[in-house]
């Protein structure tokens, strides 16, 4: 029998969608080949990590993996990587997220092993940091992008960005899991007194998220209930009564209670391309999202779900919506997600793109 291929996926950043997009491309890819995953842990990254990932993916622990730029631990990090390179002599390494890109691509030249770069959201686009930043993040992508690396953006707007500072460059999307949708949609509804119009999100309380905006809109529509799917350093911006906040909890318990909920709403002020999103067309939810690459790549306006700019058109598009029927745009958005954004698809197209 031949020997599997051996791959590493080094993960910065292992929580929120990064985590659920390779808990799906691990193991679906875990029969095929030798999958081993090097990762930091975030506050968000589930306390059962290892019980998502089948028993034949090995995880290892860089205990010096940082978001922030830290020049002593990056070091660290650095040398703990040359550690597991050296015991596990993969044949393919895939980098995700941008801290974990910039180490790994300055690390190798790409002769001896195929590299792979995933941003999930590159950090000059981030909107909570400086001009000057935004131009360091920039160059440092663009000095990377001249390594012998291919650049695998999660969706077309983060591809158009890549172009920008790599030429060696292609995208998958997303996907998810919809075997997994399926059975907790067939779950029975939650017994008790019927809960009021529920308007939801999913994901971390930060800047990107733009609590205070998600805040803003449940202020201009008092009558409904919103409720925020996580945790985050800025939920004291949640300041509206109508607002119920749930802090993190199990993927399997969060999508229970996003199926109860009426109408999703994604207000974020960048994305690369959101599974939260994806989760809640596939679940035949009404989507709102804001008007940026990552969101606007899924959501056809008026046609898949409906763009947004500023509060009051987030307010008005969910009153208008709340009284009429949306069937045919929640059907066409439930069909997106069947034909191009599933789980099964995503691993088949990087089993092509390992094995060129």
């Amino acid at each position: 029998m031949a020997q599997k291929r051996k791959i590493l996926h080094v993960v910065e950043a292992m929580g929120g969608g990064v985590f659920t997009y390779i808990v799906e491309l691990a193991n679906g890819l875990s029969d095929e080949f030798d999958v081993t995953i090097a990762f930091g842990i975030r506050k968000e990254t589930p306390d059962n990590y290892r019980d998502y990932f089948n028993e034949n993916v090995h995880l290892i622990q860089v205990k010096n993996f940082e978001r922030e730029v830290n020049f002593s631990k990056d070091i660290k990090s650095y040398l703990e990587l040359r550690k597991i390179i050296k015991n596990y002599k993969p044949d393919i390494i895939h980098l995700h997220s941008s801290k974990a890109g910039a180490i790994g691509r300055m690390m190798f030249s790409g002769k001896k092993y195929k590299i792979f770069y995933t941003p999930h959201g590159y950090s000059f686009l981030m909107e909570n940091v400086s001009q000057l930043k935004k131009k360091i993040y920039r160059s440092i992508e663009k000095m990377c992008g001249r390594r012998n690396c291919t650049t695998v953006a999660c969706g077309k707007g983060e591809w158009e960005e890549s172009l920008k500072v790599s030429k060696k460059s292609t995208y998958i999307n997303n996907g998810i899991n919809t075997e997994k949708l399926d059975k907790i949609m067939e779950m029975p509804e939650r017994k008790g007194k019927k809960h009021p119009f529920t308007v939801y999100t999913v994901g971390r309380i930060n800047y990107q998220k733009n609590p205070e905006m998600f805040n803003e809109v449940a202020q201009l529509v008092p009558d409904a209930r919103f409720a925020w799917i996580g945790e985050g350093d800025m939920r004291d911006c949640l300041t509206s009564e109508n607002i119920v906040v749930t802090g993190w909890i199990q993927g399997e318990f969060a999508l229970d209670i996003a199926k109860n909920g009426d109408m999703f709403i994604l207000p974020s002020r960048w994305e690369g391309l959101p599974i939260s999103l994806l989760e809640a067309m596939y679940m035949k939810k009404l989507c709102l999202v804001s008007n940026v690459v990552g969101n606007r790549d899924i959501i056809q306006n008026g046609v898949t779900g409906y763009i947004c700019n500023t509060a009051e058109e987030f307010a008005w598009t969910i009153n208008k919506c709340r009284n009429q029927d949306n069937s045919k745009i929640i059907n066409k958005a439930y069909s997106e997600i069947v034909n191009h954004y599933n789980s099964n698809w995503l691993c088949a197209r990087y089993k092509e793109l390992y094995l060129e």
